[in-house]
């Protein structure tokens, strides 16, 4: 197969490799409260966040995100040229500036040492956040912020190399902003977007 692949000047497609990071063991490790049970009722009861990588060709780009389970909009993100705890605080930080939500809200995450950490415990009793914890090494526990990630690479980065991690951060924001939260349809969401779909609730019968 490979010698006739190189007779026809033909290349398998390849993912690029995953960094190589050392994924540490959280200081507090929180209960599963979701339970794959991903149906909310109301926004700003369950937020779930995550952490992926984009490869630029300065390096890796880190990209945490906060998704309403509710409408499945992305409620919080930050970029970051390294993997730390500002990273999720500061995607976290922006989900609770824009919605400006009452407590409690449960904040469901895997067991990331960046989500246990001291700093990220204070932070979410400060702001009326509870913890909420996939079990270790099970991406179905927390399959929102996954299926949000997969969406993301498959629409948009398509195994690209982007020239810079500048370039990189303005079309995931692009994507998030722009394409993903207020047009790109959902059939969770009956083929609506997740901005249509709150606007729907809040507007009256």
């Amino acid at each position: 197969m490979a010698r006739l692949m190189r007779i026809n000047g033909l290349r398998a497609i390849r993912g690029y490799k995953k960094p190589r990071y050392r994924v540490g063991k959280p200081a507090v490790v929180a209960p599963n409260r979701l339970e794959q049970s991903f149906s909310v009722a109301a926004p700003d009861r369950i937020w779930a966040t995550d952490i992926t990588y984009i490869r630029t060709f300065e390096g890796w780009l880190y990209l945490a995100v906060v998704v309403d389970l509710y409408s499945r909009i992305v409620v919080g993100w930050s970029m970051k040229s390294t993997l730390t705890r500002d990273l999720v605080l500061d995607a976290l930080l922006m989900a609770v500036w824009r919605r400006r939500s009452k407590p409690p809200v449960i904040v469901h995450s895997d067991q990331g040492s960046q989500y246990g950490s001291d700093d990220a415990v204070r932070f979410c009793k400060d702001h009326g956040l509870i913890p909420s914890m996939s079990r270790r090494g099970n991406c179905f526990d927390n399959a929102v912020a996954e299926s949000f990630f997969s969406s993301l690479k498959k629409e948009r980065i398509q195994r690209r190399i982007y020239p810079s991690r500048e370039e990189a951060r303005a079309d995931v924001f692009d994507y998030i902003e722009v394409f993903y939260n207020r047009n790109r349809r959902h059939s969770h969401l009956g083929q609506v977007s997740p901005h249509d779909f709150e606007q729907a609730a809040l507007t009256p019968a």
